[in-house]
């Protein structure tokens, strides 16, 4: 087994590991440390079951059952399968899922602290996830913006990303929106907050998930999401994660900015994903 960091900013690559080398307490605790001190850790080529996901995302704390039922995995609720594959005519799960910049469920109370992906089939020619560190865009924030942020409370919501379903039909997109805000409310969060594993400081929102900033101005609001944007996709900060069969990935939610790419047409894609709640050990 070898460990290497993916990049001087985030990440942390293990490659020639087996499942049961994972459970072997040195290695399972190292691999805490390093997504802890990393935010994001990489197990490359990892063969591993769906019930042994959870047992892995287990270790970390209490895998939560996906939100959508139909897009559960039919044997696991705990598993959100993200796929554009079908079968028989029927999606095998949800395509197209997270292909923008965000930090996940930031738009909730309490959103789970990890994320844990397999990948069961996926190309290496398209289809990547782009990472960044909240932790890294905070200290890149010009001293300008660190002192206006500074304090502030930001209002996230999902209604700039929800889905039009089928039940939708019919609805004004002032009824759909007023339907999206009642089901899930705006919520508040520290515009800044800070890791208490590292002691690093981290902004706690993305532009697509963010309706405002307290306190800001239309003007503010739009000056800060563009200067925002322009630091996590900054390619000199970004880590692409160019996916081969069965990679294991873990991200601790509140400080990884991540977005999906495109699938190229004609391909199958199939992710098991697994969020994490804490178990009280650690929490972002």
């Amino acid at each position: 087994m070898q460990t290497a960091h993916l990049t001087p900013f985030i990440g942390t690559e293990l490659t020639g590991a087996t499942y049961e080398d994972l459970l072997r307490p040195e290695v399972w605790e190292e691999i805490v440390r390093q997504l802890h001190e990393r935010e994001l850790f990489v197990v490359r080529g990892l063969d591993i079951t769906p019930e042994q996901q959870i047992e892995l995302a287990s270790r970390l704390g209490r895998p939560k059952p996906f939100l959508m039922a139909k897009y559960r995995h039919p044997e696991h609720e705990e598993i959100m399968i993200s796929s554009n594959a079908t079968n028989k005519g029927k999606p095998v799960g949800v395509a197209r899922v997270g292909n923008f910049w965000h930090q996940d469920s930031s738009y909730q109370k309490d959103a789970a602290p990890y994320t844990m992906l397999h990948g069961v089939q996926v190309p290496g020619t398209s289809g990547h996830t782009l990472y960044a560190n909240a932790c890294d865009v905070y200290d890149r924030l010009p001293e300008e913006w660190k002192a206006k942020v500074e304090g502030r409370t930001a209002v996230h919501t999902v209604t700039k990303r929800q889905r039009i379903a089928p039940e939708h039909a019919g609805l004004s997109i002032a009824e759909f929106k007023a339907l999206v805000e009642f089901e899930h409310p705006m919520v508040e969060h520290p515009l800044v907050k800070t890791d208490p594993g590292t002691g690093r400081r981290y902004i706690y929102g993305a532009p697509e998930y963010l309706d405002r900033v307290i306190g800001f101005d239309a003007n503010e609001n739009e000056a800060f999401f563009a200067v925002l944007d322009q630091l996590i996709q900054d390619p000199a900060h970004v880590y692409t994660h160019r996916w081969t069969p069965r990679d294991l990935v873990i991200w601790k939610t509140e400080t990884t900015y991540h977005a999906a790419t495109a699938i190229e047409p004609g391909v199958d894609r199939t992710v098991h994903r697994v969020s994490i709640e804490a178990s009280g050990s650690w929490e972002a």
